[in-house]
């Protein structure tokens, strides 16, 4: 089999994994804080040189050459895999309970049943408990969370709830409206750097290992949290459905490389095998 075709076949499978980056991107474009993915394409080679400078081997060596394969030299790969952080248009709602974040680098925290991730989709509500939980049904945390091991409830008789921009909640008593109630304060979590952060599904983000409390720097002088607002998703569906149709034209020309691999050169050759001359 020609070496051409491992080449192509390489490119094909790069191609549909971009193919499925770009539609879970499309899919989310009306997702509240969802953040779009993007991929890293490189070739063998490049990696190989970027690389060759930590081995403690020569440049055209044998030994080094063994870790070369010629073959696949100039197959695209995959290199990196990352989450753009960038902002997403912010939208008014009213509801006292949708929350942004004003900062591309701050979080909210909240409690699922594999631990603590972190989202910015602050669509939040009240559950049948009286506690603040995400769409999904997971507890926001308060700031003392990690002491108190308590989500945030708001009482029923609660009216006029004010989130302030530090993320300070408070009501107004129903017997004493003049008289605010202080609630909890929300758990907002810095990430210095955010793109190392991985996509865990439903909209949240973890790290390699997973939070750990230790980890987590909580922000407690804040102006960011705005109230009444959601943040809605940053993907750019112009780009993507330009790089949509971008990929899908990549696919069909490997599709005619593949082909005329196998279809062309490998006929031609059995013709010519196949005939007798005297």
């Amino acid at each position: 089999m020609q070496n051409g075709f491992y080449t192509v076949a390489g490119a094909m499978v790069t191609q549909f994994n971009r193919l499925d980056q770009i539609s879970n991107n499309l899919a989310n474009l009306n997702t509240n804080g969802y953040k779009e993915q993007n991929l890293v394409i490189g070739d063998f080679m490049r990696i190989y040189q970027q690389k060759r400078d930590d081995l403690p081997l020569q440049n055209q060596t044998k030994e080094a050459a063994k870790f070369l394969n010629r073959s696949i030299n100039r197959v695209p790969h995959i290199v990196n895999e990352y989450n753009d952080f960038s902002m997403g248009p912010m939208k008014a709602t009213g509801n006292p309970l949708d929350l942004a974040l004003g900062e591309k680098d701050l979080f909210f925290a909240v409690e699922t049943p594999a631990g603590v991730r972190l989202t910015r989709d602050g669509a939040f509500k009240l559950d049948e408990q009286g506690r603040v939980v995400t769409k999904e049904g997971y507890p926001v945390l308060s700031s003392g969370y990690f002491k108190s091991r308590q989500p945030i409830y708001v009482p029923a008789e609660a009216v006029n709830l004010k989130i302030d921009a530090s993320g300070r909640i408070e009501y107004m008593d129903q017997t004493a409206l003049d008289t605010p109630v202080y609630v909890d304060r929300l758990m907002v979590v810095r990430v210095e750097d955010p793109e190392s952060l991985k996509n865990e599904g439903g909209n949240l983000f973890t790290t390699e290992g997973g939070l750990k409390e230790s980890e987590l720097t909580i922000v407690t002088q804040t102006s960011a949290v705005r109230q009444g607002m959601i943040e809605k998703s940053n993907v750019n569906p112009v780009r993507q459905m330009t790089e949509l149709i971008e990929t899908n034209r990549l696919v069909e020309m490997y599709q005619k490389a593949m082909n005329a691999q196998m279809d062309d050169l490998n006929s031609d050759a059995i013709n010519k095998l196949a005939s007798v001359r005297a």
